[in-house]
């Protein structure tokens, strides 16, 4: 008899986070996801390209280690770093996203196939957090995703409409 699938509702966020996206910027051009609110503030392109990057570069890389035993642990990943380097900048957002969402299939189907309950309280070491799971991995991947989905649709809502609201504007502040 097969393994029965994992249900773990960080899996189901994981795998719904595309569509969720893709739905927040249907109405954004390429021109309005390289807006940056601010020079320290990413703009919707660079959220994508983190999103890619950091999908192969650190999560599933982490659960792969974890999973397998390697003696190494958890890698930390420094998103500051690389958006300083200019690893998330100058990308086409389309080509950040649709790389994103191809890892994010393969990592979903992965989850989906190689986990089950009883490996989810595996575990790594960080060399600044300590003792990580793996559990404590999927909820870390889906609480990223989350954050990165709120910070898009504040973008969205900063270019798309609070410029259009007229006088209802001194009843709103955005935070892009």
């Amino acid at each position: 008899m097969g393994q029965e699938e994992l249900d773990h509702p960080a899996i189901d966020q994981l795998s719904s986070t595309p569509e969720i996206l893709r739905l927040a910027m249907a109405s954004l051009t390429d021109e309005q996801t390289m807006w940056k609110p601010a020079p320290d503030r990413w703009s919707i392109a660079e959220i994508l390209e983190h999103l890619s990057h950091v999908e192969g570069h650190y999560f599933r890389a982490a659960v792969d280690r974890v999973l397998s035993g390697d003696p190494a642990g958890v890698e930390p990943y420094d998103q500051e770093a690389y958006a300083a380097s200019g690893t998330y900048s100058g990308r086409e957002p389309e080509e950040s996203f649709a790389h994103w969402e191809e890892q994010r299939e393969d990592n979903v189907d992965f989850l989906r196939d190689v986990l089950e309950e009883r490996k989810l309280p595996r575990s790594g070491r960080h060399p600044v957090l300590g003792v990580v799971t793996v559990e404590d991995l999927l909820n870390e991947w889906a609480f990223h995703d989350i954050g990165h989905v709120r910070q898009i649709l504040e973008l969205a809502r900063a270019i798309l409409y609070y410029p259009k609201l007229g006088a209802f504007q001194v009843q709103y502040k955005v935070a892009p």
